[in-house]
């Protein structure tokens, strides 16, 4: 029988406009101490993104989101960042910051597979 896991997440925002507060959902940081696991999903709608305002330089902001997943990953083209263990590169990514990409406040949960949560996750919070 595998037992649950505690695992910590935060939605991956992007706001275009941030005197605006509106913003959009574009993927989730999951970290599970437990199974040595830190990984994020990327989706940026950009229909979505139009609707509230757009943003100019998409690609940068692709980019920039895309560095997430490299940070989370810990390579190395990712910065000094990606060289911090995963608990302290997971702290710096959840970060409150102002900036065009933001995340949430950090959730925490049960898992037995933190991938398949973070999957669902996924579908549920940036994909509805």
């Amino acid at each position: 029988m595998q037992e649950n896991h505690l695992f910590e997440y935060a939605v991956i925002r992007v706001v275009p406009r941030v005197e605006r507060e509106e913003f959009l959902n574009t993927g989730i940081i999951l970290y599970c101490k437990d199974k040595k696991f830190l990984e994020a999903t990327i989706e940026l709608n950009r229909e979505r993104l139009n609707a509230i305002g757009g943003y100019a330089a998409v690609q940068e902001l692709e980019d920039h989101l895309l560095g997430f997943q490299k940070i989370c990953r810990g390579e190395v083209s990712a910065g000094p960042i990606a060289k911090l263990d995963a608990a302290s590169r997971f702290r710096w990514l959840t970060a409150a910051r102002s900036t065009v990409v933001q995340t949430s406040k950090v959730h925490a949960g049960f898992s037995k597979d933190p991938l398949e949560t973070l999957k669902r996750l996924h579908r549920e919070l940036v994909q509805y």
